[in-house]
């Protein structure tokens, strides 16, 4: 998610806080009371670091495991937590190097040491899992343990944002004897080393979480908490309404959020200016109509993003119209800058113009159980009622959905996007570059020579240009269509302290900050 040497300024991390006694750190529980209950709509899609790369699987990653680097509460440049120390060795930023804690044991008790990191690095090359975190190590060339504490990463190119990318999720370390070299784990056990174990653990229900009092690291320790998973917005308000989960890590219904009473003394209500965004991914590759910049480009002249902020969204979030979200470094609007409002006049001429025949027939994807159902809708009408388009809905559940868009069963598909780190590259790299996570098929090699460019700044506000750059050719190109930003909302009861620390808006929970007044 997430220094040596490399410096930002990241305005979207900044924390709101609405309620009675918001930032009361008093605490009378010691950690041996009831578990805290914690839901959300954020499903895990595997307990393998290998074999994720989303929000839900990540919140849990940042308890379960150790990372060699990690972001403390507030702070937007990455501590030592499994490492005792990590840099850059010289200043070509190709060599980085890390020395692990000495007295780090595995929730099996077994001693961790270098070979397990450079193990855990190297299975994610390997097993590559199409779900996995494998593109945000595109940089990295070789992983090798010198001796028991000291681990080196050769990259192929500059990268000041690897030390970012090595304190996310994609830098869980495993324990070398339990999860295979060659393929994922998938007995929904965890050995890791993190601040808390798993105790028991199912499938889109529940996971339980108990302390690890061998843990050490930048992260302090916690009581017990359960997480529960709700496959809809409206099971998990109902669950909230029935007092059976203490804290709502996000997922609820729009309009309840936007109907909440700072004034309820039974609430504490929690607002992030998150650094997570939506879009309409569109699939260029040779199978979809999408691969015509033409439609590409008139959808993008059609879309309103103004009125599913409005209609779906009851104004909790805000409209979009850049790849990076505002607040954070390098953010310009050339989508509005481009197509500054619907216009169906002008799609009609760029589809006109290019004798491309209407209706244009295509596939929209879209994840139940959430507004993303009626987000796609309102998608479609706008499309529909232009005359230019015919829209077939495709709903799946969203383990089929996260597998399907890999393989191209949709044309185009909703879905949001979660910061790893805070800096802009995050937005840039995974999203079009080389690799892009969504397997679109979008290749650009002006793109991705600017994404080279800024990973070479170890001062990082001197690759605002080319994020520029990047911003404005992605609207050009259209492989994507930014629609909106979101605001995080943690909400609890009043009895429950840490809310203001859980989480940054970048997908990391921090569980033990939580405790019981």
């Amino acid at each position: 998610m997430r220094k040596v040497g490399v410096r930002i300024a990241v305005g979207c991390l900044v924390l709101a806080a609405a309620g009675v006694g918001g930032f009361q750190l008093v605490s009378s529980s010691d950690g041996d009371g009831e578990p805290i209950r914690i839901g959300t709509t954020e499903a895990v899609t595997a307990l393998d670091p290998a074999g994720a790369y989303d929000g839900g699987s990540w919140s849990l990653y940042s308890n379960l495991y150790q990372s060699l680097l990690t972001f403390t509460s507030g702070d937007s440049e990455p501590v030592p937590d499994a490492a005792s120390s990590c840099g850059f060795d010289g200043g070509e930023l190709l060599k980085y190097v890390c020395e692990l804690r000495p007295d780090l044991h595995f929730s099996n008790g077994r001693k961790m040491t270098a070979e397990d990191v450079e193990f855990s690095f190297r299975r994610i090359i390997d097993i590559g899992d199409k779900q996995g975190p494998k593109p945000l190590l595109n940089t990295l060339k070789a992983v090798r343990a010198e001796g028991d504490l000291k681990v080196v990463f050769e990259l192929h190119s500059p990268d000041a944002t690897f030390p970012y990318k090595i304190a996310s999720g994609a830098g869980s370390i495993v324990d070398r004897e339990f999860y295979p070299a060659d393929k994922l784990r998938t007995d929904n056990k965890v050995s890791g080393s993190g601040p808390y174990v798993l105790k028991d653990y199912k499938d889109d229900e529940k996971a339980v979480l108990e302390p690890n009092g061998e843990y050490h690291g930048a992260a302090g320790t916690g009581g017990s908490v359960t997480v529960r998973y709700f496959d809809s917005a409206a099971a998990l308000s109902g669950a909230w309404q029935r007092k059976d989960i203490d804290v709502v890590g996000g997922g609820l219904p729009p309009k309840e959020l936007a109907d909440l009473n700072p004034a309820d003394p039974d609430l504490r209500s929690m607002e992030i200016s998150a650094a997570s965004t939506r879009s309409l991914v569109l699939d260029l590759r040779d199978h979809s109509p999408m691969k015509e910049k033409a439609i590409r480009r008139a959808i993008a002249s059609i879309i309103d993003r103004e009125q599913i902020v409005r209609d779906v969204y009851s104004r909790t979030v805000d409209p979009l119209y850049s790849l990076i979200p505002q607040g954070m470094s390098g953010h310009k609007t050339p989508f509005f800058d481009v197509y500054p409002k619907p216009d169906v006049d002008r799609a009609s001429a760029i589809l006109q113009e290019a004798g491309i025949q209407t209706p244009v027939r295509f596939t929209l994807g879209v994840s139940r159980g959430t507004s993303s159902e009626a987000e796609a809708v309102a998608v479609r009408r706008q499309l529909e009622d232009t005359g230019l388009f015919k829209v077939s809905m495709d709903r799946r559940e969203w383990d089929d959905f996260t597998n399907a868009f890999p393989k191209g069963e949709f044309d185009a598909f909703l879905i949001s996007w979660i910061a790893d780190f805070p800096d802009p590259d995050t937005f840039t790299t995974p999203l079009v570059g080389p690799e892009p996570v969504f397997y679109n098929g979008y290749k650009s090699k002006q793109v991705n020579n600017l994404i080279l460019a800024t990973q070479r700044e170890d001062e990082r506000s001197r690759a605002v240009g080319d994020f520029r750059a990047i911003q404005k050719i992605i609207a050009e190109d259209v492989p994507m269509i930014p629609i909106w930003q979101q605001k995080d909302h943690i909400l609890s009861t009043n009895d429950i302290a840490g809310t203001e620390y859980l989480s940054d808006g970048t997908g990391m929970w921090r569980l033990w900050k939580l405790d019981r007044i």
